[in-house]
This record gives C-alpha cells, sequence and structure tokens, in this order.
C-alpha cells in the first residue's frame, strides 16, 4: 500500500487496519453504485456494512472513522442517514435480547461515553421503542422510556435531524453514531428483568391519578431531604419514612394474601457511580435487608440488582439513590472540615461508607421491626414467609451462582465519621397509606 509522505504511524496504522476489515466484508466500493442497475439494497447494506466496520476496527477512533466516512461517500448523505438508523435499531433490539432495559442502557452509556453520544443513545431507543404497540410494553419499560433525556418532535430520520437541532456538523453526528454502536456492540450480557418490548400481555392503561401524585411526592421530599442544611430536621424525620413504608408494604402485602394473591417477585437494578462501588452497595443492602429483599452485586458493571416484592423494591430504589447522595455529600463535608488529608484516603473514605451503611441499616431495621409487631402475626408470619420464598426463588433463579463478600473497614476514624453522618441522614420517603 501507497503511503503518504508525512502520514503519521498512526494513521497508517488505522488506514490499514480499516482497509483490511472493509476488504474482508464488503469489498466493493461507491464506484459500483453509480452503475443504474445497481440495487439500491445493496447500496444500503455496503454503508451499514460499512459504518458497522468503522465502529468495530481495531485501530478504533470515532473522528477519524467519521471524516473517512463522509469522504468515502460524499453523494450518498441521504442513505447514510437511512444505514445508521438501521445499524442503530438492529443493535439497540440486540441490547434487548442480551438483558439490557433502557434505563440499563443509559445509565452504563453515562460511565462510558462522552455526553453527546449518551443524548444521541437515548434518543435512539425512544425511536426504536415506537415500533413496539404501546401495549406490549411493560409499565416499568415505558416509565424508564418516559424518564430518558429525550425528545423527538418530528419523524425526521435520526443523523441529520440530530445534528441541525444541536448545532453541530454532520463529521459530529457521525462521530457520535459510531461511538454508539461500538458501545452497543461491546455489552457484556445480563440476566433478563422485564419482558422483551414487543412480548408483553398486561394492557396499557393510564397511570393512576393517586399514584401519580404520590410518587410526585415521593420525589419532592427526596430532592428536599438531599438537600437540607439542617441535621436537627433530618433526625426527627429520620424514621418516619421506613415507619410510613413498612405499614404501607405489610397492609398491602396482608390484604393481596387475604385475597387470595400469590406472593410475587421482582427485580431492577439501582446503579452506582464509581468510586467505592462496594461500600456504596452495602447501603443498599442494608436499606433493601430493612425491607425483606436482596441484593446481588455486580461490581465491575456498577449496578446492584434488588429482588422482593414490588412495592418494596421500588422503596428501596428511592431511598437507597437518596441516601447515597446524602452519604456522598456527608463524606465530603467531613473531608472539607477535618484538619490534615486523612479525612480524604480511600481508607477513610470507604470505611466512613460502610460505617454509615452499618448505622442506616440498624436504623430502619428497628422501625421496621416495630410496624411489624402493631400488626396481628398470625395473619402477617404467612405472609411474611411467601413474599420471603418467592424472593428467594427468584434470586436462585437469576443469579444461581452468586459469591458472598464481606468488605471490612480498616480506618476508626472514618468508620466513627461515617456513624454520626448516618445518624443525622433523612430517610424521609413519605407514602400515603393503603390499609
Amino acid at each position: 500500500m501507497r503511503q503518504t509522505p508525512g502520514m503519521s504511524r498512526r494513521n497508517r496504522q488505522k488506514r490499514t487496519a480499516k482497509h483490511h476489515d472493509r476488504r474482508r466484508t464488503s469489498p466493493r466500493r461507491e464506484r459500483r453504485s453509480t452503475d443504474p442497475e445497481y440495487d439500491r439494497a445493496a447500496i444500503l447494506d455496503h454503508l451499514t456494512a460499512a459504518l458497522y466496520n468503522s465502529a468495530h476496527c481495531a485501530a478504533h477512533d470515532a473522528d477519524f472513522h467519521a471524516a473517512e466516512l463522509l469522504n468515502e461517500f460524499p453523494s450518498r448523505a441521504n442513505d447514510l442517514d437511512i444505514a445508521a438508523e438501521a445499524a442503530l435499531t438492529d443493535a439497540i433490539a440486540v441490547a434487548w435480547r442480551m438483558g439490557w432495559s433502557p434505563n440499563d442502557l443509559h445509565e452504563f452509556a453515562r460511565r462510558r461515553l462522552d455526553t453527546s453520544a449518551v443524548g444521541y443513545l437515548a434518543e435512539a431507543v425512544v425511536r426504536e421503542s415506537r415500533q413496539y404497540p404501546v401495549s406490549t410494553l411493560h409499565p416499568r419499560w415505558r416509565a424508564e422510556l418516559a424518564a430518558l433525556p429525550a425528545t423527538i418532535e418530528n419523524g425526521a430520520r435520526q443523523l441529520w435531524d440530530w445534528a441541525d437541532r444541536n448545532a453541530v456538523d454532520h463529521h459530529a453526528a457521525l462521530s457520535a453514531v459510531l461511538k454508539v454502536l461500538r458501545f452497543l456492540g461491546t455489552l457484556p450480557k445480563l440476566q433478563p428483568l422485564l419482558p422483551l418490548p414487543g412480548e408483553n400481555q398486561h394492557a396499557a392503561v393510564q397511570p393512576n391519578a393517586a399514584d401519580a401524585k404520590a410518587l410526585s411526592r415521593v420525589r419532592a421530599l427526596l430532592a428536599k431531604a438531599e438537600a437540607t442544611n439542617f441535621p436537627d430536621e433530618a433526625d426527627t424525620l429520620s424514621a418516619k419514612a421506613q415507619e410510613l413504608m413498612s405499614r404501607y408494604s405489610l397492609h398491602h402485602a396482608i390484604r393481596d394474601h387475604e385475597r387470595g394473591r400469590a406472593a410475587e417477585a421482582n427485580a431492577r437494578r439501582i446503579w452506582i457511580d464509581n468510586p467505592y462501588v462496594i461500600a456504596k452497595a452495602a447501603l443498599a443492602q442494608a436499606v433493601a435487608t430493612a425491607n425483606r429483599c436482596r441484593i446481588v452485586c455486580a461490581e465491575k458493571l456498577g449496578f446492584v440488582a434488588v429482588i422482593g416484592a414490588d412495592c418494596d423494591v421500588e422503596f428501596v430504589e428511592l431511598l437507597s439513590t437518596s441516601l447515597l447522595v446524602q452519604a456522598n455529600r456527608a463524606m465530603l463535608a467531613v473531608g472539607r472540615t477535618t484538619t490534615g488529608a486523612q479525612a480524604r484516603t480511600r481508607s477513610f473514605r470507604q470505611s466512613f461508607l460502610l460505617s454509615y451503611a452499618a448505622r442506616i441499616g440498624e436504623r430502619l431495621t428497628a422501625t421496621s421491626t416495630t410496624a411489624a409487631t402493631e400488626l396481628d402475626l398470625d395473619r402477617l408470619l404467612p405472609v411474611l414467609a411467601a413474599r420471603s420464598q418467592a424472593t428467594d426463588d427468584l434470586t436462585d433463579k437469576l443469579f444461581p451462582s452468586t459469591i458472598p463478600r464481606m468488605m471490612s473497614a480498616s480506618d476508626g476514624a472514618g468508620w466513627s465519621a461515617g456513624r454520626i453522618a448516618a445518624d443525622l441522614a433523612q430517610l424521609d420517603v413519605r407514602r400515603p397509606i393503603a390499609g
């Protein structure tokens, strides 16, 4: 291969790798597309193959390959738009079959991609979902789609429309596509937690107005909890949320049992930001245990799976997310107010979070136990046993080969500071109590 004088070694390597990939999968060049008899489907297949090859080239550089594609197919802008959408739609569908959900993709992408690519993926997921009847999407799947940061107001294809709406050139838009394609092509397989889109059997019903209002109150209170600067207020409200939620869950469990409804469990993932994933997972574990749920941690990917009754799992997610924010804020505050660098070391912060989790667990469990003792134990115990069995069965089904892991604190000062912070944490996540 002739080398351009002055071309960097890195660029030569990229071009060589790209040439080999193209030659293996799609040897025909654009010049063939000028033939009037050249099939349109073949053109699109050729462009789709070029996108996949560029995204998964061993010497991957999205910006470099985006520029190369635009130079190689200067007269195929419309077809390139069609091919990009088709490639992304297929790749997203593969992700669903591998156990991912809309929120999973968004959270994992947030940790792996730049902001532009994350936004492009969110919009592509929403577009892909439109091919399914709403009634064939699980309610939680629909909720995850609604929560994505994507608004699509027209029916135009995504690539160049996205470039116009975001005031970027075609090179930047195509670069985002290649990043997203590469990301989707390297996803690991997960255990599916929801029915695939198009396969759910639930009816497409409108959300209950009372439930929507309650959820709005929960989120507003969580925002207040995360923003409060008054420890006394936090301490006063700290046990109320767990008390209310325990009563809510147990009353409904008894009611469902007496109506002949079998105990059911479900699972969902809570994504955790680095660093200290295991220590933060311990906090989710504490909340889960107090609310009759189990968790499984996937440290490398950065999530915990919570398994339990639906209302318990929802509360664990809401409260764990809020407490993770509170714990991180308290940890950083200690670092700013403590003399010396000890409070900013990894051992201190890890010990802080483990202690925080342990103390939170004590507080939540005490409140949950108190709420349970207020009920008729003869009615309650069979219900709890059935729920526990359903939770264990689903955990064993989804995660048959889990390995228990213990983590110990190594910094006494961090442990003490974490315990103090946990006593001041606000746990007020109120919900209406239904008898």
